[in-house]
């Protein structure tokens, strides 16, 4: 029999083969360790062809975009349009006029709310999140909320563990006429759990209600496509998808972006300005005040290209695996809770967990003794920490390089770190 994971349960390894080449990074040592990665849904790691563009950018087509008839400047603005293009084309958008760049998944939704929801909410509307939310995609409508006068209202989970996902029964109650946009989490940075997010905008729809979907957990993993999807705005970060920090986009359909005055002005968006006031460009420009982040953009085009080079199917099956992996032999280890679908149901490559008696903080501290790089906290999820009685969990979370044998170190450590503070 196979000794490859991978292969026993049926998932072709040959298309992932050769990944860990492509990515300087990891190729060190961490405390006399090899490096493991396991800190993926806070950052991914960049692939060569990532770092080149940017270098390559800087090195001779660095100057400002739309503004110079230049060679350098004409270059830029091809560069960065062409990203534009690149992005719309990697999420499935009809229009390259549908991406606008952000500086990632939380000022896009910041965007929707500053424009969109200042402009529509009003004292009796509603809008719709769930309880498994990041702070990006949690504190922007309390905070309009506050402001307009509406409601902000959450999708319950199931399970004392999460494991349960949405309450869909709830859901078909919580949605009414009432209800002006349903924001929800593709895929949830703590628990794992990817929501159906075709089936959850179809019944948001029925009602009349817009959606966004944050798409920062599932943009780099899985394939995304926005009008399959059903979606109204869809936000990505770069940095998680193998792109540059301080780049992402915000997807918005066409007709509605029209109709959306920007919260952000300055040079650059502007079509005209005289002493008495200014009109706007079109979008998504209007959107887009100041200098941009060029080089970004040109980054996260080639993230796009790397990805689906690879192709994100592959890795989508490959993520998945590693997480259903990781998932049954965590669940070997005595004392441990975990958090999320069980092993047997879909789930992302995230995968968090409580070792009991140790505090999140001291398995991170200690496993990074063994070059073992994971995150502990509360994951910008303090109120799911909260219901879930926790104040924060240890998280293991995978990209397409990494590998079952790293499951083993990941075990290794972790009974380690369980026979140290036993013996205390």
């Amino acid at each position: 029999m196979s000794s490859n994971p991978l292969r026993r349960s049926g998932i072709d390894a040959a298309p992932m083969r050769g990944i860990r080449e492509a990515f300087p990074i990891l190729h060190q040592s961490v405390n006399g360790k090899p490096l493991v990665y396991l800190d993926n849904a806070a950052t991914t790691q960049k692939p060569r062809a990532v770092i080149d563009a940017l270098v390559h950018y800087y090195e001779r087509d660095n100057s400002n975009v739309h503004r110079g008839l230049h060679a350098l400047s004409m270059r830029a603005t091809d560069g960065y349009e062409g990203a534009r293009a690149r992005v719309a084309r990697f999420i499935g958008a009809a229009d390259p006029c549908e991406i606008l760049f952000t500086r990632g998944t939380t000022e896009s939704v910041n965007l929707v709310a500053q424009t969109w929801g200042r402009a529509n909410l009003r004292p009796g509307d509603v809008v719709l999140a769930t309880e498994m939310e990041h702070h990006g995609n949690l504190v922007p409508w309390q905070e309009l909320a506050r402001a307009s006068g509406a409601t902000l209202r959450l999708v319950p989970l199931l399970g004392e563990n999460g494991e349960g996902g949405l309450d869909l029964a709830a859901l078909d109650s919580l949605l009414t006429p009432q209800v002006k946009l349903f924001a929800f989490t593709h895929v949830s940075n703590t628990l794992g759990t990817i929501n159906p997010a075709a089936q959850l905008c179809a019944k948001a729809r029925a009602v009349g209600a817009l959606t966004l979907v944050d798409a920062a957990q599932s943009a780099g993993h899985q394939p995304i496509d926005v009008q399959a999807m059903g979606c109204d705005f869809l936000a990505i970060s770069g940095h998680k998808m193998c792109g540059p920090t301080g780049i992402g986009a915000l997807y918005g359909r066409r007709e509605l972006l029209e109709k959306l005055v920007p919260y952000e002005t300055g040079g650059g968006m502007v079509a005209t300005v005289s002493y008495d006031g200014a009109t706007w460009k079109p979008t998504p420009e209007r959107f887009e005040a100041g200098t941009p982040n060029i080089a970004g953009a040109i980054g996260l085009a080639a993230a796009c290209d790397y990805l689906d080079s690879v192709g994100r199917e592959h890795i989508a099956a490959h993520c998945h695996e590693l997480g259903r992996i990781a998932y049954e032999r965590l669940s070997e280890l005595p004392g441990i809770r975990l958090l999320g679908p069980a092993a047997g149901a879909e789930r992302s490559g995230i995968v968090s967990f409580a070792l009991a008696d140790v505090h999140a903080h001291d398995v991170v501290t200690f496993a990074d003794e063994d070059g073992l790089a994971l995150r502990g906290g509360h994951h910008c999820n303090q109120p799911l920490m909260h219901k879930l009685g926790l104040t924060s969990t240890t998280r293991a979370s995978f990209a397409l390089y990494n590998t079952a044998g790293e499951i083993d170190t990941l075990v290794a450590s972790l009974r380690r770190i369980q026979k140290f503070f036993a013996g205390q």
